[in-house]
């Protein structure tokens, strides 16, 4: 069976200020440091806030994983079935991150590479 762990939380935003402001409530109500990046920002490394709307009507949940392929491949054969159309790969040609078709209470997940 394929390792799977908690990698964060997504939240939508509905704007960059949005996504600003809820990066820094986070910050200061728990101390995390914000990092900024081009779609989202995060508070920690658990939370992504989103800059604009993404998949699931809330935002996703990130499940990270050793090898992104083979846990693809043993959800679909448990009839699992994933968005080809969000398939990001890394440089050397592997997949680095995936999301399935269903959400979970408004919820889209993702499996996402982690070392």
């Amino acid at each position: 069976m394929a390792e799977f762990s908690l990698a964060h939380i997504g939240i939508n935003a509905e704007n960059e200020a949005e996504a600003a402001k809820a990066a820094d409530l986070f910050c200061t109500l728990f101390g995390f440091p914000v990092k900024a990046g081009n779609s989202s920002i995060f508070a920690g490394t658990g939370i992504e806030v989103m800059k604009s709307p993404y998949l699931g009507k809330n935002g996703h949940i990130a499940i990270g994983t050793p090898d992104v392929a083979a846990a693809k491949a043993e959800l679909e054969a448990r009839g699992f079935t994933f968005r080809a159309d969000s398939a990001k790969y890394k440089a050397d040609g592997r997949l680095n991150a995936i999301y399935l078709t269903d959400e979970i209470c408004g919820f889209a997940i993702h499996l996402v590479g982690k070392a």
